[in-house]
C-alpha cells in the first residue's frame, strides 16, 4: 500500500521545475496522495506538473490552482477551493517563499510587506483556515518549509531569515496548542539546495560555487530537492506520529559550525 494512499495534500510553491515544492508534489503523488498544486506561476507551468504527477501509477487526483499568496485572503481561498474539490485535507505543506537579496538598509516597505506576506502570513492564515477541516477529520499534518537561514545569517538575507525564524517559532506554537487534537505541526529547514535559482548561480561560476560549498558545507555538496521531499514524506505519514513541533534542518551540516 502506498504510504499516502487516500490522503489529500496541498503543496504551495509547486510550479518550479527544479523547486522543493515540485519535488514534494512528485513524491506525494508517487506515494498515492491526491495533490492540490498551488503557485502564483502560469497555468502552463502548473499543468506541466499536473501531467507529470498524474503519470505515477499510484497517484490520486492531481489538481491545481493559481494563487498569489501575497494577497490578503488568498491563503484562505486556496484552502477553501482545495476542500471544495477534494472534500478533505490531510496534509498542508507551506512551501512557497520568496527572497529579496539586498543589503540591510536598502529594503523598501514594499519589499518587507511582500516577503512577510508570502513567507509568514500565508502559512499562518492557511494553517488557520485548514484547522476546522482537520478537526472534523480527527487530525492532520501541517508542514512548514523554513530555512537554515532562520538559524544562521548570511549577507543580504536579513528579511528572508527573519521570516523563516518566525516560521519556526510559529511551528512550535501551533504544535503546542494543536497536538492534543491530533494535528501534528513540524518544519523542515533546507540548507543549500540545487533549486533553479542555485543552479543558475552555479552555472555562472562553477569553480567558485564548488569552492564555497566545500568551505561551509561539511557534506561537500549541495542538497537535492528530492532529499527535502523525502523528509516531507516522512512527516506526512503515520511513521512520524510522535514527532511534534520540530524543525528538522536538512543542510549537509551547514549549521554545525
Amino acid at each position: 500500500m502506498p504510504a499516502l494512499a487516500g490522503k489529500v495534500t496541498i503543496v504551495t510553491g509547486a510550479s518550479s521545475d527544479k523547486g522543493i515544492g515540485n519535488a514534494i508534489a512528485h513524491c506525494y503523488a508517487r506515494e498515492g496522495a491526491s495533490v492540490y498544486l498551488v503557485a502564483e506561476g502560469t497555468v502552463e507551468q502548473l499543468e506541466a506538473v499536473q501531467r507529470a504527477c498524474r503519470a505515477y501509477p499510484n497517484a490520486g487526483r492531481i489538481e491545481y490552482g493559481v494563487h498569489d499568496l501575497a494577497l490578503r485572503g488568498e491563503a484562505e481561498r486556496m484552502v477553501e477551493q482545495a476542500a471544495a474539490r477534494f472534500g478533505r485535507i490531510d496534509v498542508l505543506v507551506n512551501n512557497a517563499g520568496i527572497r529579496v537579496p539586498v543589503a540591510f538598509g536598502e529594503y523598501s516597505r514594499d519589499d518587507f510587506d511582500r516577503v512577510v506576506s508570502v513567507n509568514l502570513a500565508a502559512p499562518f492564515f492557511a494553517s488557520q483556515a485548514v484547522l476546522p477541516i482537520m478537526r472534523r477529520q480527527g487530525g492532520g499534518r501541517i508542514i512548514h518549509i523554513a530555512s537554515q537561514l532562520g538559524r544562521v545569517t548570511y549577507a543580504k538575507r536579513a528579511l528572508y531569515g527573519l521570516t523563516k525564524a518566525a516560521l519556526v517559532h510559529l511551528t512550535k506554537s501551533m504544535a503546542y496548542e494543536l497536538g492534543r487534537e491530533g494535528i501534528l505541526v513540524n518544519a523542515i529547514s533546507p540548507g543549500p539546495i540545487n533549486t533553479g535559482f542555485a543552479m543558475e548561480r552555479t552555472a555562472r561560476d562553477p569553480a567558485e560555487t564548488e569552492r564555497r560549498i566545500r568551505s561551509y558545507v561539511p557534506a561537500g555538496r549541495m542538497g537535492e530537492p528530492e532529499e527535502i521531499a523525502e523528509v516531507a514524506l516522512f512527516l506526512a505519514t503515520t511513521q512520524s506520529a510522535f514527532l511534534q513541533g520540530e524543525d528538522i534542518c536538512v543542510d549537509g551540516g551547514y549549521t554545525s559550525h
